[in-house]
């Protein structure tokens, strides 16, 4: 499904989900390995946002592109980025998620993408912490690999990563037109200079608790 490092083995997956934070989130870090992969069933999940109509819109009309289906939360996501609690993050994930079962789930990394945005990095724990109880079933877990240098540069592919796809030029046009024609982000915002051309991602196999392959 995506070039992998030569000691990892080739899987097939059939039945995905992302689970993100923000609508975007999917697009920026995972939307080339989608539309590479269209024969894949993807369901997307967001946990913030689901009561503000305008990105609600928009989130839609980017599953459309990714031939996905997908639903939103609605979880607290104000400037101060107030610590939520893990539970509240773990019931809207199993919530938002129907059936608990997949083949890969793709999600956030433990310190984010980018310096610094606090429900990414809940996002990650609550994913590790719903499949080590086995509320959450997944044969592979994809988290992005991402870092920014403290805020230094725009994030880029960390150099520890287990996966990194390249992704092709048509490939990478059609996911940076989602990220500014269908969210709206302009030529200069930090989505659309952001807009990854290599989608890294650290892998977590097996069963049960989440272990690095």
């Amino acid at each position: 499904m995506a070039q992998v490092k030569p000691s990892q083995q080739k899987v097939v997956f059939n039945n995905c989900a992302v689970i993100v934070a923000h609508p975007d989130d999917e697009t920026l870090w995972a939307g080339g390995t989608m539309l590479m992969h269209a024969e894949a069933k993807w369901k997307v999940v967001t946990l913030c946002r689901g009561n503000d109509r305008e990105r609600r819109q928009k989130f839609f009309q980017a599953l459309e592109r990714f031939n996905a289906t997908g639903a939103m939360g609605d979880l607290e996501d104000g400037p101060d980025q107030s610590p939520l609690s893990d539970r509240e993050v773990q019931r809207t994930i199993v919530s938002l998620l129907s059936p608990i079962r997949f083949d890969l789930i793709i999600t956030h990394g433990l310190w984010g993408e980018y310096t610094r945005h606090l429900r990414h990095e809940e996002t990650a724990k609550a994913v590790l912490a719903l499949r080590k109880t086995d509320e959450l079933i997944a044969n592979q877990i994809w988290m992005f690999a991402y870092e920014d240098g403290a805020g230094r540069y725009l994030p880029r592919p960390v150099r520890d990563e287990d996966i990194r796809v390249r992704l092709p030029e048509e490939i990478w046009k059609e996911k940076y037109n989602i990220i500014t024609a269908v969210y709206g982000f302009g030529a200069e915002s930090f989505e659309a200079r952001a807009t990854p051309r290599e989608e890294a991602f650290w892998s977590f196999g097996g069963g049960g608790a989440a272990r690095k392959t």
